[in-house]
């Protein structure tokens, strides 16, 4: 189907201001210490690079751990020392204080049944990895993408029967990898497995901004759950494209594409993800949702 379709309906629309198409998220009040770096404080490898990172800020995670953060100077990445906290952090896997999860949940299937719908093959199999208690892949089965769940720390409770099976060999036309990167503990070795699956991955997380906030001006440390320890610039991004031959593109804050198409110019890519609330009805109207269907499935599979 062409884009076409519907230009002319969007170009019609007011001009968006750019809080319409963010997830709002109560900022926590953050009274940790903080104390700057000095000399005396190490350095250590870039977990994205493996240049030398230098130590930038300290503080407290989950109100009592003092933990040392890193910059490089290279591909920008900020990260945590080694992250010995996180056990005792994901004791709950959805953070108490994620209040944003089922708004941005919303949001993101308006972003990706649109991007879908004109950029990637719609009749595809789609996959969402860390995908949570499965409401987002519910949502895209609803709208009609034949989505499925994965995630190792959470359990499904709203796609059961839809999880992912790697030995299934199956084609993957799409990954989505929704606020999951600053979870990554080696984010190498997480694309290269997620790049395995499929050479599309559309993704969301804050880019961390220059000058590096600090964790009183920046609510997305999460120092009160402890589970966000690495942080991404756009030339982050820039450098994991170039070194896996993608193409990146961005809305400039916390939607994001690798892939191996070039389709794209990066205004267009920006503009897409702000029509996409627009959008979406409209290609719901064109679509099969799967809501029935699964039903159907569902009580066959428990006769």
């Amino acid at each position: 189907m062409g884009i076409s379709l519907f230009l002319g309906q969007a170009t019609q629309l007011l001009s968006l201001s750019k809080n319409q198409f963010e997830v709002c998220f109560t900022k926590p009040s953050m009274k940790n210490r903080i104390s700057h770096t000095n000399k005396t404080m190490p350095s250590t490898v870039c977990r994205v690079c493996k240049m030398q990172a230098e130590a930038f800020f300290s503080t407290v995670l989950l109100q009592k751990y003092s933990v040392k953060y890193f910059k490089c100077s290279k591909c920008g990445y900020v990260q945590t020392e080694e992250p010995y906290w996180l056990e005792e952090a994901y004791n709950t896997p959805i953070n108490d204080s994620d209040t944003g999860m089922i708004m941005r949940n919303l949001w993101l299937k308006n972003i990706t049944s649109t991007l879908i719908f004109f950029i990637f093959d719609s009749q595809g199999k789609f996959l969402d990895y860390g995908g949570g208690y499965g409401v987002f892949v519910r949502l895209m089965r609803d709208v009609g993408f034949d989505f499925y769940w994965q995630d190792k720390h959470t359990e499904n409770l709203f796609a059961r029967g839809f999880e992912f099976s790697e030995s299934d060999n199956t084609n993957v036309e799409l990954l989505t990898c929704y606020e999951a990167f600053e979870h990554f503990i080696d984010p190498i070795a997480e694309l290269e497995n997620l790049l395995s699956i499929s050479r599309n991955i559309l993704l969301s997380t804050e880019f961390i901004q220059e000058p590096t906030p600090s964790p009183d001006e920046w609510w997305y440390y999460g120092s009160e759950h402890g589970q966000h320890i690495g942080f991404f610039q756009k030339k982050t991004f820039e450098y994991l494209a170039e070194k896996h031959n993608l193409h990146f593109y961005t809305n400039g804050q916390n939607i994001h594409l690798l892939t191996d198409k070039q389709f794209l110019t990066p205004p267009f890519f920006k503009w897409i993800t702000k029509v996409s609330k627009y959008t979406t009805p409209l290609i719901q109207k064109r679509m099969q949702s799967l809501t029935w269907k699964d039903m159907e499935k569902l009580k066959a599979a428990s006769s």
